[in-house]
């Protein structure tokens, strides 16, 4: 019994003693870990999406649209048919198609569809009954009102739409003589490319959407893709909130996400500002603070508030914003084209990111150069 107890001790110091040593080779490759660690696991990526990031924070772009194109075309009416004019993309727009009007020297009239099916049918046929010049879609899909823009191709008048299809430029289904966005594929780039950027290759990601709108969901979806090209980039959760449900849902949502990943998420990204105006409660009382994780970028339309949040630190860091003035300039243009018989400009406005960094107090992006291109143009 006792030469099997000092047996027993014989081997347990043994593998005590292995262990020991193998501790000790573990932790000089742990040591060595970190420093390896310090390398992002997509080099080549994050080098392109830094470059990208430059080029797009750059407010002092020269401007890239048309410089030639047809003379004003005297004694023109617009109606503008806004989706709801409490949607600040869409009332910006019209805001910049009153001004370039005035210009050139257009009457145009707003008429607001007050964000409900029957408000936009209603006000599209109220703008056809005026026998205006031309007539914009501003913000709502044209196959909504099938019926009532083929009454207006079958009167003549031409229609152009704000974000009214997912592509920029013509379209012949339905009949837009074009559309004026920036491209969704471009977007939803910058948008991650600014998370891989600015994490320096690491983040953990949540990704907001609304999957009801193929759109949003097709922006989304893009998003998600850049950010797989970053190894060490986690896509800790893809969140479906209905935008009409946001303002109840997410709080909720972000108190859950909180509790799940804490100090894990760093980063979101979603596909309209709005989010994070209802996230920045929920971050308040879990104690995240309003300029620190997680950053978050809107890859939308860039409306006052998300100026206002990103100017001020609060729970916004960036965000894409479409040039709301300028494409107001641009539709006035591009119908100038078509009543003079032209093709449209093919313009479409490069994407730009807004930090409270380059955002010069702003509540809105307006780049620079279009209001002096047109006005060339057209020699007004």
């Amino acid at each position: 019994m006792h030469s099997t107890r000092k047996a027993t001790a014989a081997v347990v110091a043994f593998l005590a003693a292995a262990t020991a040593i193998t501790g000790c080779e573990s932790g000089a490759a742990t040591s060595a870990a970190p420093a390896a660690s310090r390398e992002p696991g997509c080099p080549t990526v994050l080098a392109k999406a830094k470059q990208a990031v430059r080029a797009a924070e750059d407010v002092n772009a020269p401007w890239s649209g048309p410089t030639s194109g047809p003379e004003a075309v005297p004694d023109r009416t617009i109606a503008y048919v806004a989706q709801t004019m409490t949607n600040p993309g869409v009332s910006g727009v019209a805001k910049g198609v009153q001004e370039a009007a005035k210009v050139i020297g257009w009457d145009v009239r707003t008429i607001d569809g007050q964000g409900t099916p029957e408000g936009i049918r209603e006000a599209l046929a109220e703008a056809i009954a005026l026998k205006p010049s031309g007539i914009v879609i501003g913000g709502f899909d044209p196959g909504s009102v099938s019926k009532q823009v083929e009454q207006a191709e079958a009167a003549g008048i031409p229609l152009i739409g704000w974000h009214a299809t997912a592509a920029p430029g013509p379209s012949t289904k339905p009949k837009l003589f074009s559309n004026i966005t920036t491209k969704v594929e471009e977007v939803a780039k910058i948008s991650a490319d600014w998370i891989i950027a600015r994490s320096n290759g690491r983040a953990g990601v949540v990704l907001f959407t609304d999957a009801s709108i193929p759109f949003a969901k097709r922006k989304s979806e893009l998003i998600k893709k850049e950010l797989a090209t970053c190894a060490d980039v986690d896509l800790l959760s893809y969140e479906d909130i209905a935008i009409p449900e946001a303002n109840t849902r997410t709080v909720e949502k972000v108190s859950s996400l909180q509790s799940r990943f804490g100090a894990k998420w760093t980063y979101s990204a979603a596909i309209n500002d709005l989010y994070f105006d209802h996230a920045a409660p929920a971050l308040r009382a879990a104690g995240r603070k309003g300029a620190g994780a997680p950053f978050n970028i809107g890859a939308g339309d860039g409306d006052p508030s998300a100026f206002q949040r990103i100017n001020g630190k609060q729970y916004q860091s960036a965000t894409v914003p479409e040039p709301l003035n300028e494409q107001g300039w641009q539709i006035v243009d591009e119908f100038n084209r078509a009543f003079a018989g032209e093709p449209a400009s093919g313009y479409v406005a490069p994407v730009h990111i807004t930090t409270a960094d380059n955002s010069g107090g702003a509540l809105s992006w307006d780049s620079e150069g279009y209001r002096r291109a047109y006005r060339k143009i057209w020699d007004k």
